[in-house]
């Protein structure tokens, strides 16, 4: 009984070792197959980051500065406005203003009466009596000479460097600066750094404006728009076709009030843009600027 135990033995041992040996070398396999699958993706990553897009960035804001003072009405809403408070007055309660001048109303109609009892207005002898009308009196002279600011004048309105024109309207900040050699009026705009966000390169386009002191509220960080622009074919290479503007939209935040005027600078109405921007640039701004 030793030896066919022995036998039986001596199969199950040669079998481990094959099963062991195939095993051990479909892991050399997997091995050398990882080594050269991550030598392969190393290198098709570096083939990439060393190929860059021919698109050069850039960023430029839409600078809004908003209406200071409420805009003239149009004959229908005028009409209607006055149709609503001929309304609320007829719909109206008496206010406390209103129930003296009755009040010292009724006492002069009780003075001047045959049957007037003095002793009725014994509690006001040691009070000064003010006439409700006297005050009325006294405001219409205060009002006579108040003189308010004109809304329109005419020479800062003619001037469109002046942030302060148009008051009742909106304005878009434009800026002259060098395309191609040549010189166009602009969205402020700036070429994109290395490890600045588009939102920097953005506001980094309003500080370098001289003399600007732009205090502004951006909405939001992510561009409104996007204009490109190619190169003349003279130009263009493999590695530089042209470039990319992303535009952003911000609000000037005191109205423009400490804004010095500058003659590479313009304060324009929607109306007026078409006069300095080229057709094409106009249509993308066209597309995400209001005329609120």
């Amino acid at each position: 009984m030793a030896l066919p135990c022995g036998r039986t033995a001596c199969r199950l041992l040669l079998r481990s070792w094959s099963r062991y040996g195939a095993a051990a070398s479909r892991l050399s396999a997997a091995r050398q197959w990882s080594r050269g699958s991550l030598h392969q993706c190393h290198s098709q990553t570096k083939t990439l980051s060393e190929k860059r897009s021919p698109w050069s960035l850039g960023a430029a804001v839409c600078l809004q500065r908003l209406p200071v003072i409420s805009a003239d009405g149009r004959a229908i809403e005028q009409e209607f406005e006055a149709l609503v408070q001929q309304m609320e007055l007829e719909k109206s309660l008496l206010s406390d203003h209103e129930l003296q001048l009755l009040e010292d109303a009724e006492r002069l109609r009780r003075k001047q009466s045959d049957n007037y009892d003095p002793e009725e207005d014994d509690r006001l002898k040691d009070q000064d009596i003010v006439l409700t009308q006297d005050l009325e009196d006294l405001w219409e002279q205060k009002m006579k000479s108040f003189e308010p600011a004109p809304r329109v004048q005419a020479s800062v309105d003619e001037d469109p460097t002046s942030p302060r024109r148009c008051l009742a309207e909106s304005l878009v900040l434009l800026t002259e600066q060098q395309v191609d050699g040549e010189k166009a009026w602009l969205l402020p705009q700036t070429r994109w750094r290395e490890g600045e966000t588009l939102r920097q390169t953005a506001e980094r386009a309003l500080a370098v404006l001289p003399d600007a002191d732009l205090k502004t509220t951006f909405l939001g960080n992510a561009p409104c728009g996007v204009y490109k622009s190619k190169l003349p074919r003279a130009l263009r290479t493999d590695t530089s076709v042209g470039v990319k503007v992303f535009f952003f939209k911000a609000f000037l935040s005191d109205g423009g009030a400490a804004v010095t005027s500058d003659p590479s600078r313009v304060w324009l109405r929607k109306a007026e843009l078409e006069r300095f921007l080229r057709p094409d640039y106009q249509a993308k701004v066209d597309r995400f600027l209001l005329d609120l």
